[in-house]
């Protein structure tokens, strides 16, 4: 059984998940657990709004989450809760954009095909990938 030391030091060796253009859905749900299994305050910050003593760090964790190219457009929000909102509202996207990657993911399903050049392996992994992109977006594979 792990001692508590052991869990701490497990959890805080967890690589702090970096936003892609495109991935919002996977990021918010990697930096949600992250954020939960570092340092649950931080998450309660985001969701419940500023608590002082625990939101510049909150803040700081997600500006280190983001993208160089983007760093600028958030750098002035004062507190995590708006910070957090405000990177949804960038990446997430609206519904008309929402659907076309639906669109797309779905025709990627439809023409998937094995690369003669990657194993086994890689190929399941880009699948299973896929099928997790989907079922996000509400499809559902059976």
């Amino acid at each position: 059984m792990e001692s508590q030391s052991e869990t701490t030091q497990t959890v805080s060796a967890l690589k702090l998940p970096v936003l892609k253009t495109g991935d919002y859905d996977l990021w918010s749900m990697r930096i949600e657990q992250y954020l939960t299994h570092t340092e649950y305050a931080h998450w309660e910050v985001i969701v419940n709004g500023d608590a002082p003593a625990v939101a510049s760090a909150t803040k700081s964790t997600l500006l280190l989450a983001i993208p160089d190219e983007q760093l600028l457009k958030f750098h002035g929000i004062k507190d995590a809760k708006t910070l957090w909102e405000a990177i949804k509202a960038m990446f997430e996207g609206n519904k008309e954009s929402k659907k076309m990657q639906k669109t797309i993911l779905k025709q990627q399903y439809k023409n998937f095909t094995p690369s003669r050049t990657e194993g086994l392996d890689k190929t399941y992994d880009r699948f299973q990938k896929l099928i997790s992109q989907l079922e996000i977006h509400g499809e559902v594979i059976s």
